[in-house]
C-alpha cells in the first residue's frame, strides 16, 4: 500500500499531493484535529494508532507547504469471515480548506490504495450525509466493534471496493 499520485479536484484551487505520513511526521497532522472536531479530543487515538499499531494506512494532504488533511485506517478482520477490512479512524482537514476537495481526494487515493493492498470492505463511523457522497452507505451485515448508541445506528456504514472480496458480493 505505497505509492504516491498527485490528487487535484476541479474544486481544488491548487495542487494537492496525497502521500503516506510516516510516524515521524505525526506532528505535522495533529494540529487539524482540534481545528476539525473541537468537541473531541482525537488526537489521543491518533497517536496511539500510529505509534502502536502496525497495521494501519496513514495518508495526507499537503498542500503547498502546509498539510492541508490527514485520514487514517485500522485494518482488521470480520469475524467469521477471511475478508480483509479496514476501519477509517480520523479524516481531518483544516477548517480553511473545507469545500476544496481535500477530503474527497483523501478518501479517494485510500481506497485505491487500500484495494490494491487486498482489503474488500471499509467501515467508517461518521456523517452519513458526508461519506454517501464517497459511496458509503449505511451497514447492516457486520455490526461495529463497539456498542453504538441507537441514534448513531445510521453513521455506521461501509463500502465494498473490491466486490469479490467484501460481505456484500453481488
Amino acid at each position: 500500500m505505497s505509492g504516491q499520485r498527485p490528487q487535484t479536484t476541479g474544486t481544488l484551487m491548487h495542487k494537492v499531493e496525497i502521500r503516506q505520513s510516516p510516524v515521524a511526521g505525526m506532528p505535522a497532522s495533529e494540529h487539524l484535529y482540534p481545528a476539525a472536531f473541537p468537541d473531541e479530543d482525537l488526537v489521543p487515538l491518533v497517536r496511539r494508532l500510529l505509534m502502536h499499531d502496525p497495521r494501519i494506512l496513514s495518508l495526507v494532504a499537503q498542500a503547498g507547504q502546509h498539510v492541508a488533511g490527514h485520514i487514517l485506517f485500522k485494518l482488521c478482520g470480520i469475524t467469521n469471515s477471511d475478508i480483509q477490512a479496514a476501519l477509517l479512524a480520523p479524516l481531518a482537514f483544516a477548517p480553511e480548506h473545507q469545500r476544496q476537495g481535500i477530503g474527497t481526494a483523501l478518501i479517494s487515493e485510500s481506497l485505491h490504495q487500500l484495494e490494491s493492498g487486498g482489503v474488500g470492505q471499509v467501515f467508517v463511523l461518521g456523517d452519513p450525509a458526508y461519506y454517501d457522497r464517497s459511496g458509503f452507505k449505511p451497514e447492516t451485515g457486520a455490526a461495529p466493534p463497539y456498542p453504538l448508541p441507537e441514534q448513531w445506528r445510521q453513521a455506521w456504514q461501509s463500502l465494498s471496493i473490491s466486490p469479490d472480496k467484501s460481505l456484500n458480493q453481488e
